[in-house]
């Protein structure tokens, strides 16, 4: 199979019909390197009252869902509106390294500013190290962290609250 361009990629916004192949994106992406929650059962779908598919953006390469991110306001607060988070970032393992993810993280935070967001903000795990760097080459800056903050497979990880600017 010829290897597909990331040029060819689609990043377009998710749709109720994407729940099931999102599903089983999520569930492949899923490692305790990046997520706190347990991996979700294969039955479950990824939209519910909580996550709706307008949350979401979408990579689509050669008609394949490989990699999405969500943004939502981090809090109902009427204070908070100019904030948008990052609540979710994953890529297909067999295209990482290509630029997907980077071309999420400026496709969320360029919705977010359409929006009149004026600040990006999302937080990871201390020992997620790719993630950081991915982050941080977007231009997020660590603004704090809360020191061994969950406890994941009997080790202690530190959260990490990142943010950008989206405004000059």
């Amino acid at each position: 199979m010829a290897r597909m361009s990331v040029d060819d990629l689609i990043i377009r916004p998710a749709q109720a019909e994407d729940d099931r192949e999102l599903a089983v994106l999520n569930r492949a992406a899923w490692s305790t390197l990046s997520d706190v929650s347990p991996q979700p059962p294969a039955e479950d779908g990824v939209f519910d009252e909580r996550h709706a598919p307008e949350q979401f953006l979408l990579a689509v390469l050669d008609g394949r869902i490989v990699g999405y991110v969500r943004r939502v306001p981090p809090t109902p607060l009427a204070g908070n509106r100019h904030v948008r988070q990052i609540q979710g970032l994953a890529v297909d393992g067999t295209v990482r390294g290509r630029g997907i993810g980077r071309r999420l993280v400026e496709a969320a935070c360029a919705a977010a500013r359409a929006e009149g967001a004026r600040k990006m903000t999302l937080r990871v795990l201390g020992w997620n190290a790719p993630a950081r760097r991915l982050y941080e080459s977007c231009g997020f800056v660590v603004e704090g962290t809360l020191a061994e903050e969950f406890l994941i497979d009997g080790r202690y990880a530190d959260d990490v609250l990142m943010a950008r600017r989206l405004v000059d």
